[in-house]
């Protein structure tokens, strides 16, 4: 039976190790997101706002403490008084009107909060198109590295195949030497492909923490969205809402500011638990205090000028960010179907070639056409196919960008409804 296991073991091991590194578009994103900085610090950003949150709401509340004093005065010439007055008590101040400073001050944190939980989803989002360009940029020379491969294989075939037909006279020393040449070109061009994945390895390695294997991809289903439905959503971008409630909440610092033109009202209360023999017998006191603010110099209005100049600026930001928005969404959609038709028409190519090549090979065979016009058979297919393989790379990528360009970033190729960066909870 520990024979059994241990066979098992050996057999099975390397295959889910094999499984492991066949890292998908998901799983590079799942391991971007606990590996950048970035989204640490917007997280922890979410943090301090509600940090923030708390103390503004601490301002209309209630404060109570516990106060101890001892005090010694002279008291010569007097009928009445203690030389020792020790003095204990529970004080409570409670703000009754401000100028609505505090609920200016709650809303405005609160806005502030969405406003960072918008900017962590754009965090999130624009991590994504990263991890998505490096992610097909090495799926393509990956699969890159493959077709020149192929070349090099079907190369040395025929470098074979003419050295015999040569021998006998079939072929030339000339077509020999051809398809040698062509032989070392493609060698020299898989070196190339080679250096150039290893390069897009390190970036990728770089944003997911992890050394990079192979990659699998994953279709995707056909979309055909119109440009108007898209530029309609455009408030559904994170950065437009994190724009509009950043504009919310300097809305409210005017009206923080406004309030210092208004009275303000306060309770105290106290209740005494030792007095000096003076005072002994009252145990609480009481006081309402209303400030009427009549001149402060110009420290309220430039404070009031000063937030209604961000919240002016607030609002330009918002359309600006807004009509960015709209341009990204409309650059985005162009290279979408620009390359949805470049990816088609490159497929109908490869097949095109591959029928040639075939068509070529026949009449080969037939002593109807000679080498070289095999060997240009043999660069044109593969040619197309490296084009179709580069062409299917920016197609998926111009996908991914559109859908965050639009905000439109749900997708059951990531595993369930919608990507994980649209679960603010995590």
């Amino acid at each position: 039976m520990r024979k059994i296991i241990i066979f098992l073991g050996l057999f099975l091991f390397p295959c889910l190790a094999h499984a492991a590194d066949r890292l998908t578009l998901k799983d590079c994103y799942q391991m971007a997101l606990k590996r950048s900085e970035t989204i640490g610090i917007q997280k922890e950003l979410i943090k301090e706002t509600e940090g923030l949150m708390l103390q503004s709401l601490s301002t209309a509340l209630p404060k109570v403490a516990f106060a101890y004093s001892e005090k010694w005065q002279d008291v010569a010439g007097q009928r009445h008084g203690d030389q020792y007055a020790p003095e204990a008590k529970f004080t409570l101040t409670q703000p009754l009107f401000t100028g609505f400073k505090e609920f200016a001050a709650i809303s405005a944190s609160k806005h502030i909060g969405k406003q960072r939980e918008a900017e962590l989803r754009r965090a999130k989002e624009l991590l994504f198109v990263d991890v998505s360009d490096a992610f097909y940029l090495y799926l393509s020379y990956q699969e890159d590295e493959e077709a020149v491969g192929d070349i090099q294989k079907a190369l040395h075939d025929r470098v074979k195949d003419l050295k015999k037909r040569e021998s006998i006279g079939k072929s030339r020393l000339a077509e020999v030497a051809s398809a040698e040449a062509k032989l070392r070109k493609a060698e020299a061009n898989l070196e190339g492909v080679r250096s150039q994945k290893e390069v897009v390895a390190g970036l990728l390695s770089f944003l997911i923490g992890r050394s990079v294997n192979r990659l699998v991809v994953e279709d995707l289903p056909a979309w055909k969205p119109s440009i108007e439905k898209l530029l309609k959503n455009v408030d559904k971008r994170p950065d437009v809402i994190a724009a509009q409630e950043a504009l919310a909440s300097y809305k409210n610092n005017m009206t923080s500011a406004r309030s210092s033109f208004l009275p303000n009202i306060s309770l105290g209360a106290n209740a005494y638990t030792k007095r000096a023999d003076t005072y002994e017998g009252n145990d609480w006191d009481a006081t309402l205090t209303v400030n009427v603010p009549i001149f402060n110099g110009t420290t309220d209005i430039g404070t009031y000028r000063q937030a209604k100049a961000q919240k002016n600026q607030a609002v330009l930001r918002l359309d600006r960010v807004r009509r960015m928005a709209m341009m990204e969404i409309k650059s985005a959609y162009i290279k979408w179907q620009a390359n949805t038709r470049r990816v088609k028409a490159l497929e109908k190519a490869v097949e095109a070639f591959e029928k040639n090549y075939d068509l070529q090979l026949k009449d080969f065979r037939n002593n109807l056409v000679n080498s070289l016009d095999i060997l240009t058979a043999i660069e044109d297919l593969q040619g197309s196919r490296r084009d179709f393989i580069a062409g299917r790379a920016d197609f998926y990528r111009s996908y991914w960008s559109l859908k965050v360009a639009t905000g439109e970033t749900d997708h059951p190729a990531l595993g369930g409804t919608s990507l994980p960066f649209m679960d603010n909870k995590k």
